[in-house]
């Protein structure tokens, strides 16, 4: 399924992690909807995957380690996406939004 564990963190939550709280700014940024966050994740999966066949030695065809990793991903992003929303909301609209929380706001 996975190569180690070593492979999961650096490569799937460091590098892709990293790729993917990008992604979910940039889509929440450009106000795009929060389901484009999951072909987006599906395709840093697969290119999760093939990083960790050609330079750990993975498996490439491995469904369950392309949906593991997919959903990490997925996970980062749309934790991205929630937290760029949020501040954009409260930040252009202040007199309509009040911010309660990282991932919240409160219409007034």
């Amino acid at each position: 399924m996975i190569t180690s564990l070593g492979v999961l963190v650096g490569l799937t939550l460091i590098l892709f992690g990293g790729c993917a709280f990008m992604t979910g700014q940039a889509l929440a940024s450009t106000w795009r909807p929060w389901w484009l966050v999951l072909p987006y994740g599906l395709m840093l999966g697969a290119a999760d995957r093939f990083l960790g066949f050609a330079l750990f030695r993975g498996e490439l065809l491995s469904v369950w380690g392309w949906l593991l990793d997919s959903a990490i991903i997925i996970a980062i992003a749309l934790a991205a996406f929630r937290l760029t929303r949020t501040r954009r909301m409260a930040n252009q609209y202040p007199w309509l939004i009040q911010r309660t929380g990282p991932f919240s706001w409160w219409k007034l």
